[in-house]
């Protein structure tokens, strides 16, 4: 039976944050279902950091399909959670199923990636009280509010979450990521 990753996600998600570690649980041998608010194609954004602007900015992306809606997800099916980054997590933060599914593979101790604004969502879950954490460095206040430990670094582990800043820092990010997933949920174990 194949081991199960389940990434969180919708429009105007970060396409790299979503698609990298999409391919590469893929690569490992992992079987990995995107969920979103409905069973649909969504579409994806790219953010990219430009001279002369302030923050960065945002371009259409890719398109891919949902294989399911949160309403229908099973958490005890699956034996980790990313969490992408993008604009996503801002409207995904209020979703009950979000945080639904959130608290259920926290509560469980299993694995879970969070990138970017990915963290919103786990804030708003009630998930990172007392957790060391990245986001991108802009959310350092709001990861702070929601009783996280804020370190600005590429990948930052705190047992089972790893937590990075944005796609820049996917190396790290995965490489972390992957050594907690494998520990816990080895392909093939």
């Amino acid at each position: 039976m194949a081991v199960k990753v389940l990434i969180v996600t919708g429009d105007a998600a970060e396409s790299l944050e979503v698609l990298y570690p999409y391919q590469r649980l893929l690569e490992e041998g992992y079987e990995v279902h995107i969920a979103a608010p409905a069973v649909k194609k969504l579409r994806f954004v790219v953010h990219d950091f430009e001279d002369g602007f302030d923050t960065y900015t945002e371009k259409p992306g890719y398109t891919w399909p949902a294989d399911v809606a949160f309403a229908d997800v099973d958490p005890g099916q699956y034996a980790a959670l990313v969490i992408p980054g993008g604009r996503a997590p801002e409207y995904l933060r209020n979703d009950p199923e979000v945080k639904r599914i959130i608290a259920a593979f926290t509560g469980a101790d299993k694995p879970v990636a969070q990138i970017c604004h990915g963290p919103l969502m786990t804030a708003a879950a009630g998930s990172l009280d007392g957790r060391r954490v990245t986001a991108y460095p802009a959310l350092e206040l709001d990861m702070r509010g929601a009783g996280g430990a804020f370190e600005n670094s590429e990948a930052v582990v705190d047992g089972t979450l790893v937590s990075a800043r944005a796609w820049p820092d996917h190396p790290a990010w995965m490489r972390e990521f992957l050594t907690v997933l494998r520990s816990k949920a080895p392909v093939g174990g």
